[in-house]
């Protein structure tokens, strides 16, 4: 559950730090006080999308940190989060150019990674999550969640059922009948033989293009040769010059060791020289008819390419090979295995219908449950009138019915509601209002609550559209709530207020030119005032407070009789 909650730099939040008790904490204060501004911190907490129009204006950065102690440590264990002192950190840093650091014990975490690891220790209800009950998919979490919460084997063995089916089934798509196989066998075979004519080595293509740039300058470079052979070897090139010198030293080569030497250094150098000038030689006769060698590489590189292009790169193009001819085994053998399959998925469908009608009958049973169990609610709620039914669309025949399945089955349903005497029953969507919603969606919480191990419930705008005798009903409500799971509600009504164990009020003021929010825990004579006020006759009838007085003691009254079971 949510222990402590701290604020920095959130919208009109400068710095704030709330503690919260395990039951029932209510937020009450004037409209545009900040209560919204505590909801979107406990939402960044939960995975929440950051916008930086929530950062303090003038600020660049701010935070919001929460401490919730835990019960069940796996979801934090499987994200690789030290979870060993029964409680864990969620810090979410902010900054004005809309980036946002998320850490959790230390660890940083994306915002999909928050939100999936909150899931398991707090829900929020507000008007998003209203909405979203009329949405047919969100029906359905909520009957599977009351019907296979407690026991989801079946649903497991459907899965795994369907799971193989499918796989069957892909297996024949892809293995095909006999005229599919046939025309499959021809691809392969014109592919495999496609490659192995190619004969690709690997790095051929970068030693071609290495080649077609030497050849694309063979002009250039025969010029260049043959000039070098020109200078070096033509009349009165470099050798017979060199050759020359030699022969003029020679003459006094013996006269002096210094002569002797130069006589030495010309004769190697008009040996290499003569040597340097036939390498040149042989380069130029070598080169030979480069256009017609550039157009081989040329094609060379236009079929490798071709190929790359069909079939990748070299390895990728050898596991092709690979997969290639163990397709074409399996085709060239395909009729047994065809058979085998097929004989396979019709064992798998009528195993899947089954599993089907079992998960529908049991959805059926569950329903009818959940639908006493509702209607009970609404009626402590005010709506003794109302009734709650799940229809449920026919169920289709063996033979129509693998158009429907999915890993859940093949059920089609959908919450109805008639809220009043002489109404017909009609689509949740069609029928419901503000209140009517609020109240429907607590019944649900109420009747579901007992089966999650969800620690903390955050309710926001619960009180839309009722007040008076409904709204003690709907105090009452999450007090007993209260009783098994934390529970924060955002209020304007009086009696949710009076039935609150921690009371937290919620005002703006200025100081030094800025305006902020603040948060004051309440205690008892404070809690009685702020419920004389939130009732409307604060300041008006004498006995205001004496009424907010009545009441708080009511609650408590109510809260200890929960707490001893009477």
């Amino acid at each position: 559950m949510l222990q402590r909650i701290t604020i920095h730099n959130l919208a009109l939040i400068r710095d704030l730090e709330i503690r919260f008790l395990p039951e029932l904490n209510v937020f009450s204060g004037e409209t545009g006080a900040g209560k919204s501004i505590i909801v979107d911190s406990l939402m960044l907490l939960v995975g929440a999308r950051y916008d930086k129009s929530f950062l303090k204006f003038g600020e660049d950065s701010g935070f919001v940190e929460g401490v919730f102690g835990f019960e069940n440590g796996a979801p934090l264990e499987q994200l690789g989060i030290d979870c060993e002192d029964g409680f864990f950190i969620v810090t979410r840093k902010f900054f004005k150019d809309g980036r946002n650091d998320i850490r959790v014990n230390g660890k940083q975490v994306t915002t999909a990674m928050l939100r999936e690891l909150m899931q398991n220790y707090v829900d929020i209800y507000g008007q998003n999550e209203y909405q979203s009950l009329l949405k047919i998919t969100e029906q359905r979490k909520i009957l599977d969640y009351f019907v296979f919460k407690a026991d989801d084997a079946p649903m497991k063995a459907h899965k795994a059922i369907f799971d193989e089916y499918k796989s069957v089934r892909s297996e024949l798509d892809s293995l095909g009948d006999e005229t599919a196989r046939a025309q499959r066998i021809d691809v392969l075979k014109y592919q495999l033989d496609e490659i192995a004519a190619a004969d690709v080595k690997r790095g051929e293509e970068d030693k071609l293009v290495e080649r077609r740039h030497v050849l694309m300058a063979s002009e250039r470079i025969k010029t260049a040769l043959a000039e070098c052979v020109d200078m070096l070897d033509g009349d009165e090139g470099a050798s017979d010059g060199v050759s020359s010198a030699v022969h003029g030293i020679a003459a006094i080569a013996g006269l002096d060791e210094k002569y002797a030497e130069i006589h030495d250094r010309l004769k190697s150098v008009s040996i290499e020289l003569d040597d340097i000038a036939e390498c040149v030689k042989d380069e130029l006769e070598g080169m030979g008819d480069s256009e017609r060698e550039l157009d081989e590489v040329v094609a060379r590189l236009d079929k490798l390419r071709a190929l790359k292009s069909k079939y990748g790169n070299y390895d990728a193009m050898q596991k092709f090979v690979e997969d290639a001819r163990a397709e074409l085994d399996r085709a060239e053998n395909g009729a047994e295995l065809y058979e085998k399959l097929t004989r396979r998925e019709s064992e798998l469908r009528g195993k899947l219908y089954d599993s089907c009608k079992t998960l529908s009958d049991m959805r059926k049973r569950g329903a009818a449950t959940m639908q006493k169990q509702i209607q009970s609610e609404l009626a402590d709620l005010g709506m003794a009138k109302a009734k709650f039914e799940t229809v449920f669309a026919e169920m289709p025949s063996a033979d129509k019915f693998v158009s429907r399945v999915t890993a859940t089955g093949c059920d089609e349903f959908e919450f109805y509601l008639s809220p009043n005497v002489g109404q017909p029953l009609l689509p949740l969507a069609k029928i419901i209002s503000g209140g009517e919603m609020s109240r429907f969606m607590l019944a649900i919480k109420l009747v579901t609550g007992n089966l999650s191990n969800i620690e903390t419930m955050i309710f926001d705008e619960i009180d839309t559209g009722i007040s008076g005798a409904i709204g003690l009903c709907v105090a009452k409500k999450l007090a007993t709530l209260s009783r098994g799971h934390q529970v924060l509600c955002v209020t304007h009504l009086p009696q949710i207020a009076a039935m609150a164990d921690g009371h937290y009020f919620i005002e703006k003021h200025e100081a030094d030119g800025d305006t902020a929010t603040r948060v004051t825990p309440l205690d008892k004579n404070g809690m009685v005032s702020e419920i004389s006020r939130l009732s409307g006759t604060k300041g008006v009838s004498s006995t205001s407070d004496t009424n907010a007085t009545e009441l708080k003691n009511f609650c408590d009254e109510y809260k200890y009789k929960l707490k001893i079971g009477n």
